[in-house]
């Protein structure tokens, strides 16, 4: 298969090979390959472990103490020193590159998730890297549906939310096993999972990692939601000569898990799915536009706005010509926003509202057809 999106997650294990900080020599070898790809065109997010590592190594000389604070204390020293490094790295390869700060809130709030979604689309579309972390300093324990784990479940959200063709999750272990390799000599190692079910689950806890939150639980987690959006996974030791090329080529390296759908039949469930909350009447040129040419729906050709809705709700899109439905998709305005830019340029948008959220009322990223 052709990747074109792929969505990299680097463990701390793996950047800090094992250590108590930052392993720049590992860090200038994962950046090295994904320069390749980016080079080659590829559309590349990382999300990224190692702020606390950074931190703790900063802040040596305090003593070390197993409280949530303590950990936001190294996360928020470490972090700038995190992407510092990757600045750098990416910087001898002339990339630019873009820090994402989330928290699964983030993610689960309509207009967060649609800005979060809108900002990643558009920092990819500029040949920018977003480095995604999850923001440590914010995601307390009083809060602790907000903690992803280890940054395993928001790389998959994220992959989701970017509509990622691969997602890569880079550890210091070759893949699932069937028993801890660690200990066991004898382990075997999962190539491939078509579905991941109870068995593939309890094989998960049978490995163990030394340092970080998360696991191949977690990961095993993380590769359950992801294929459930349409993304192919694959956990594999980070370690592996050149594995970020090797992978993207197809070449069978740790274990690969098939996805469950499609990445379209995904977003349309998900669309569908929620409660449209208006609808969008527009003109045969826009129809045109949506159905021949994948274009963005602009309020250009909207020519009358039927309920009430806010930014980030779900809208049927319908073709007045023909009178049926023709898309639905996640407005980037509210209906009150719509009825006063509707039939305008989208040069007009801050003229007729003082402000505005993109050019387009909503965008071709966020819509699926009918």
């Amino acid at each position: 298969m052709a990747y074109n999106r792929i969505v990299i997650k680097l463990g701390t294990n793996l950047l800090t090979g094992g250590s108590d900080c930052l392993n720049l020599e590992i860090m200038s070898s994962l950046v090295g390959q994904t320069a390749k790809l980016h080079k080659q065109g590829m559309e590349i997010v990382v999300v990224s472990s190692g702020a606390i590592a950074a931190g703790r190594k900063r802040l040596g000389f305090i003593k070390e103490r197993k409280d949530i604070p303590f950990k936001q204390v190294l996360a928020a020293v470490g972090q700038s020193r995190l992407m510092d490094a990757y600045d750098q790295l990416f910087g001898w390869h002339e990339i630019t590159i873009a820090q994402t700060l989330l928290t699964r809130n983030d993610l689960s709030n309509r207009i967060s998730y649609l800005n979060a979604r809108n900002t990643l689309l558009a920092l990819l579309e500029l040949r920018v890297i977003p480095i995604v972390n999850e923001n440590d300093v914010v995601a307390v324990d009083e809060l602790q549906t907000a903690v992803f784990g280890d940054n395993d479940n928001l790389s998959a959200l994220v992959a989701g939310l970017t509509d990622a063709d691969l997602l890569m999750l880079l550890t210091d272990i070759g893949g699932l096993y069937d028993a801890d390799p660690r200990h066991n000599s004898n382990a075997r190692l999962v190539e491939r999972v078509e579905r991941i079910d109870t068995f593939i689950e309890s094989l998960a806890g049978a490995t163990r990692t030394e340092r970080g939150t998360g696991g191949m639980v977690t990961k095993v987690e993380a590769a359950k939601l992801a294929t459930a959006s349409g993304v192919a996974v694959v956990i594999a030791d980070g370690r592996e000569p050149e594995v970020i090329i090797k992978l993207t080529n197809g070449e069978p390296i740790g274990t690969y898990f098939h996805p469950t759908t499609s990445k379209l039949e995904s977003r349309k469930r998900w669309l569908l799915s929620g409660i449209s909350k208006g609808q969008l009447i527009i003109d045969s040129g826009a129809a045109t536009a949506l159905r021949e040419q994948n274009k963005s729906l602009l309020p250009a050709g909207i020519t009358r706005v039927n309920g009430k809705f806010e930014r980030g709700d779900i809208v049927n899109i319908l073709d007045s010509a023909k009178r049926e439905k023709v898309a639905c998709g996640i407005s980037n305005y509210s209906s009150d926003d719509i009825a006063i830019i509707k039939g305008a340029h989208s040069d007009k948008i801050a003229e007729r509202l003082g402000y505005e959220y993109g050019a387009e009322a909503v965008h071709r990223d966020n819509l699926v057809m009918l």
